[in-house]
């Protein structure tokens, strides 16, 4: 198995051959490591000021892990666990490698020099042979969403003989601005994905290392659910495991970004997740609302919290993902639920740009992070869907205020927090939005923040509360 990691000086900010700090492995000397299945080597090919690439290269011992038990043949064959791909073609046997080589790397630390390990850097990867169980699109779905210009070529079964078509496997390159620490949980996580298998056994302290490697990044991915799915082997309890884990996280994106208040950080750490759901909540409470709804409700975590307060009677959850709602069901156990609990809540599909008969009637509704996802051209339409159809008598709105995103070092200029953000507003342009829709609909609006208020960019996340008038 064999994995390149190449990077230059102008990429680095600094000498290419630094990247030997990053990694802790010294370019003028080759090393290795043993593991279970054999040893792996990091060398470097190339380390100039101008240009840096170090190689692992890892040598399987078939016998050894047969012997292991961690080879137990999955090819259908008898001689299977001995003739196979593994020395040969990367796979979960590689990401056990980079695990055990470059642990301090993958955890973001590099005391000689910690400006390089905090920020992102231009990099270069290279597999030359990775099983990909999905082709070369699925190669691009998984590393495109993380910041990475894929180029993913098939591997012909035989060049000699074209019209026997391509094999599973995949010629990968990744070039991208990224933390190195980043780069490596990456591959970490998705070289075993790709291939859909482990070659060792899956258990619950899987979900530890899978929600560790994906902080920052797993939690947001578009197909969190395939990658946890496989890189657990497919096991139902562990993946709802994980996919809760993931989801209570709170790193899951700079939006959810830990928030460390001055006078707590010695002892409280409190996610902007956390503090944005008990503002929101804090403000259901003042409204004395007892039927509200969360529409995008995701996952559930706003509902979970109103499900546990016997204050609300009803309690509407609405997304126009269908595979959010599953999730949502799952996370809040509604086949366990009693009567009088699931009575108190309603979970539906519903778009919030279009008018629902279902969501009128309501004392309050909540958009919790929704607003920004929604194309601007469709927002006249999200407005009249809520504000006009549905009517309630108090929306509550929080969004990031983009004004704030400079307070986060890893996310470069003009980028949003998350991949599929739309748009972030800034104070002035969310007020002026706010303005108009109280104007058309009959609304009032006040403005709380969410989160430190920053004095000269105020606060992460902004809270619009709207009530409506009597007129």
């Amino acid at each position: 198995m064999f994995l390149t990691i190449a990077t230059t000086s102008s990429g680095l900010g600094a000498p290419a051959a630094e990247l030997g700090f990053l990694l802790h492995k010294n370019p003028a000397r080759p090393q290795s490591v043993e593991i279970t299945s054999g040893t792996a080597h990091v060398l470097y090919p190339v380390a100039t000021e101008e240009a840096c690439t170090a190689a692992v290269l890892l040598e399987i011992d078939p016998i050894a892990l047969v012997r292991s038990g961690r080879g137990r043949a999955t090819e259908g064959f008898t001689l299977g666990q001995y003739v196979n791909d593994r020395p040969y073609a990367a796979s979960s046997l590689l990401a056990v490698a980079l695990g055990k080589l470059f642990r301090t790397a993958m955890n973001g630390r590099c005391d000689a020099r910690p400006d390089l390990a905090a920020r992102p850097i231009e990099l270069a990867l290279h597999v030359p042979a990775l099983p990909c169980r999905g082709g070369a699109a699925l190669a691009e779905r998984l590393f495109a969403p993380l910041g990475w210009t894929v180029d993913a070529r098939p591997v012909p079964l035989d060049p000699e003989i074209p019209e026997w078509g391509d094999s599973r496997y995949v010629d990968l390159r990744l070039t991208g601005v990224l933390r190195l620490a980043d780069a490596l949980n990456h591959l970490y996580v998705l070289l075993p994905v790709l291939d859909d298998a482990k070659h060792y056994w899956v258990g619950p302290d899987e979900i530890d290392k899978l929600v560790k490697a994906g902080d920052g990044w797993l939690g947001t991915h578009p197909d969190k659910e395939l990658i946890s799915r496989r890189y657990l082997a497919h096991r139902r309890k562990l993946t709802d495991l994980a996919l809760e884990r993931l989801t209570e996280a709170d790193g899951l994106s700079l939006d959810e970004d830990v928030v460390e208040p001055e006078e707590e950080k010695s002892e409280v750490r409190v996610s902007l997740a956390v503090q944005r759901r008990e503002a929101v909540v804090g403000v259901l409470q003042e409204l004395g609302a007892r039927r509200v709804a969360d529409l995008g409700c995701g996952e559930g975590q706003l509902v979970g919290l109103l499900l546990k307060d016997g204050r609300y009677d009803e309690i509407v959850a609405t997304d126009v993902s269908a595979r959010s709602l599953t999730l949502a069901e799952r996370r809040l156990h509604v086949d366990e639920m009693s009567d009088r609990q699931r009575e108190r809540l309603r979970l539906f599909q519903s778009s919030v740009t279009y008018a629902d008969a279902r969501l009128s009637g309501l004392d309050a509704a909540v958009l919790m992070e929704v607003v920004e996802h929604v194309d601007p051209p469709r927002l006249p339409a999200l407005a009249q869907a809520v504000f006009g159809a549905a009517r309630p008598g108090a929306v509550i709105v929080t969004t990031p205020n983009s004004e704030h995103n400079v307070r986060y070092e890893t996310l470069a200029a003009g980028k949003f927090r998350h991949p599929d953000h739309r748009f972030e507003w800034t104070r002035a342009e969310f007020h002026a939005w706010a303005a108009q829709v109280c104007a058309q609909y009959g609304y009032a609006v006040t403005f709380r923040a969410v989160g430190p208020d920053d004095p000269e960019v105020g606060p992460p996340t902004q809270l619009a509360l709207f009530r409506k008038e009597n007129v």
